[in-house]
């Protein structure tokens, strides 16, 4: 039976339809995947204790250019980042990784004071845990809040891999979180890259540097000494000129690792550490995020001869810029976000050479507990009032207080008004004053209940805080200063360059860093994430 022409469609028409109909979602489809930005593979995580933005800028012109100077050319360049009173840098790393204050997070510093030991101890210290290479036992169990390392670990359901490198221990620990694979450092008393059984990975990297290349048989050998002449390096007063410095490890006998952790060579070491397991575990090369967190040191060098360690601290600078160039081209690639993080170094612990005239004096915490002990005998009767003392901050009997049926409050606000009369306290208050807003926010932002005293002392600056209640006396110059340090953002694949000169709140930085890498911010980050502009 004959057809109509106009029901008839030839084959080649059919086919053009069918290519018509199939393309045209699959180029929509391109067009919608296009605009959304790529999300990183690799998030290379440097932090970097003492790093300033004065020095980066003092420092620009002897850089290379791929190093500093590839991160403030490319990325998001945060200068003032606040960290607020109280914190260290282990403290200020997890702020930096949590978004979370030390009120909240449960952690402040990289010690805390043990009433009941009447020592200093790590505030990671964990009992129930074991040292890998060290007899350390140590863990995460102290951070009450999750990290973004967590956040990586638990949005790649397993599959991604976080792994952390530090010289110290607690900044490892803190950048690998609860649910990182591992985290390293070296321990002080032999040399080795050490762990604890929390973590359960030993990737092979670490294994073959402590028994084929163990730093035990190499320090003896380490020299430091200027990476110019002496002239070169900018903005140096012409009598330290004369100077140049040059710094070997063996003469420190058993305290040689702790030294040497505290040294600019130490950043070396990471390094190629850290190299190794960019190429050996394949970081950023997989199906899933990764996330490499890398700790480094520009802390002014405590065994120079120099009381401020200039020179030492601005070759520092220039080591560290040759560091950050290998490991980034380690880690090339365009989906990798890199978070470059300072933290505030110490202050430092020598006094100005009297010959300047400067005022000051010497705060003795045991004049000081003795006469506070001796005042409050006189007012409440006989027993030892004050039990302890660690940087600034008393600790008073709260089992006397308890017997003697007194209020522990009314106790505290005594002996704060007897320590604001010492020569050398500017201010003395109570943990009272600070919970119910007494003091600063920031202050209270950063207290820690489970470590506070009963009372602190604010020392006039210029002083020097000397804890002679233990042996050697512990000492710091007073130095009344913002805690501050540089964040720098580097995805120029996804981000647009810029510079913030703004100050910023370090707990704004880990909902940022979720926003770029689309997950979850760690669950005790309340700040809002900064708006950037991306590409």
């Amino acid at each position: 039976m004959a057809k109509n022409k106009s029901q008839i469609i030839s084959v080649p028409a059919l086919a053009l339809i069918a290519t018509l109909l199939t393309a045209l979602p699959v180029r929509v489809s391109a067009a919608v995947d296009a605009s959304v930005p790529q999300r990183p593979q690799l998030v290379l995580s440097i932090m970097v204790d003492g790093l300033r933005n004065d020095y980066l800028e003092l420092l620009a012109g002897h850089f290379g250019p791929d190093g500093f100077n590839r991160l403030l050319r490319d990325g998001v360049t945060i200068e003032d980042v606040e960290f607020g009173p109280g914190v260290d840098a282990a403290g200020a790393v997890c702020m930096l990784y949590t978004g979370a204050s030390p009120s909240v997070s449960g952690l402040a510093t990289d010690d805390v004071f043990s009433t009941e030991r009447k020592i200093l101890q790590s505030a990671l210290l964990d009992p129930s845990k074991i040292g890998n290479y060290t007899d350390e036992t140590l863990s995460p169990a102290a951070l009450k809040v999750s990290t973004l390392s967590d956040e990586i670990r638990i949005d790649g359901g397993g599959a991604a891999y976080a792994h952390s490198i530090a010289p110290d221990a607690s900044r490892a620990i803190i950048m690998s979180g609860h649910a990182g694979n591992s985290a390293f450092w070296i321990n002080s008393a032999n040399g080795q890259w050490a762990t604890t059984t929390h973590y359960r990975d030993v990737p092979t990297p670490v294994s073959a540097r402590n028994y084929t290349r163990p730093l035990s048989g190499r320090i003896d050998t380490v020299l430091w000494a200027p990476s110019l002449p002496v002239d070169q390096y900018p903005a140096l007063p012409a009598h330290k000129r004369h100077y140049p410095f040059r710094h070997t490890f063996s003469g420190f006998g058993p305290d040689k690792y702790k030294v040497f952790k505290t040294a600019a060579p130490v950043n070396a070491e990471v390094t190629d550490l850290a190299i190794d397991y960019l190429r050996d575990l394949k970081l950023g090369q997989r199906d899933a995020m990764d996330m490499l967190s890398v700790g480094y040191t520009l802390a002014p060098y405590a065994e120079s001869t120099d009381i401020d360690a200039r020179l030492e601290t601005m070759d520092a600078y220039l080591k560290l810029d040759r560091q950050i160039a290998r490991l980034l081209k380690a880690a090339n690639g365009e989906t990798t976000l890199v978070i470059l993080g300072g933290t505030p170094a110490e202050p430092a612990k020598e006094p100005d050479d009297p010959q300047w005239g400067l005022p000051g004096g010497e705060f003795s915490a045991k004049k000081a507990l003795s006469l506070l002990n001796m005042y409050l005998i006189a007012k409440l009767g006989n027993g030892e009032w004050v039990t302890a003392y660690n940087n600034g901050a008393f600790y008073l009997n709260h089992k006397l207080i308890g017997e003697k049926k007194l209020d522990p409050e009314e106790v505290r606000t005594e002996a704060a008004k007897f320590l604001t009369k010492m020569s050398g306290v500017a201010d003395a208050f109570t943990i009272d004053d600070i919970l119910e807003g007494r003091s600063s926010d920031a202050l209270r932002r950063n207290t820690v209940m489970a470590n506070a005293a009963d009372v602190y002392v604010k020392v006039i600056p210029g002083w020097t805080l000397s804890d002679d209640t233990v042996n050697p006396a512990q000492k710091h110059v007073v130095r009344y200063a913002h805690s501050t340090a540089p964040v720098i953002l580097y995805a120029p694949a996804i981000l647009e360059s810029a510079r913030i000169s703004t100050p910023i709140d370090s707990r704004r930085i880990a909902p940022t860093v979720a926003r770029i890498l689309r997950i979850r911010s760690p669950n005790g980050a309340s700040e809002p994430p900064l708006n950037l502009k991306r590409k």
